[in-house]
């Protein structure tokens, strides 16, 4: 039988929170917070139709100021040196939105998750799990939509469903915990 990790988890997701002293930010947490802030800036800006004008534009300027500089390698230089800066720098800000736009939507799967009577609550930070149970769980979920297709007039329930495949995480059929709105 699995141990439930959701203490784990929530104490590494509470060590995240920026600590306040005075009501400002303290230490790497005021980094944290200005990067944060700096990458949602950059983002909104680089989204959109404007951004991808004035990088067109500038292509196109560098293209032709070619004659003027007869092609030579530092015009060449000028535009390899730019954009692999810029692709450098866009590459971390990019990953820090999507790390951030992805742990709110877990947070808000996990919510509703816990909220649906018969919900296995145990797929509550499933992100968590390595990729031998993701696979476990995928091929179950396979099992569940073929099972599903061949019987269509008839609708499981998780827990019909549960018992009928068996838990990933190695509980018995049943074992989980079903959390109700109230919680």
């Amino acid at each position: 039988m699995r141990a439930p990790r959701s203490d784990s988890v929530r104490r590494r997701r509470q060590k995240r929170t920026p600590l306040t002293v005075m009501g400002k930010a303290s230490g790497w947490h005021a980094v944290n917070d200005l990067f944060r802030k700096v990458a949602n800036a950059v983002s909104d800006a680089t989204g959109t139709p404007w951004a991808f004008i004035i990088a067109a534009s500038i292509i196109v300027s560098w293209a032709l100021t070619g004659p003027i500089f007869a092609f030579s390698d530092t015009w060449q230089l000028v535009i390899n040196t730019g954009t692999t800066i810029v692709t450098f720098l866009m590459v971390f800000l990019i990953q820090n939105t999507q790390n951030r736009d992805a742990r709110a939507m877990h947070l808000k799967l996990d919510e509703l998750i816990r909220g649906v009577e018969g919900a296995r609550t145990n797929l509550v930070d499933l992100e968590d799990l390595p990729d031998d149970e993701l696979d476990a769980l995928q091929a179950q979920f396979e099992r569940i939509r073929r099972n599903g297709r061949v019987q269509a007039p008839r609708n499981k329930d998780s827990s019909e469903q549960d018992a009928e495949l068996g838990d990933s995480h190695g509980t018995a059929a049943g074992e989980g915990t079903k959390l109700g709105p109230s919680t």
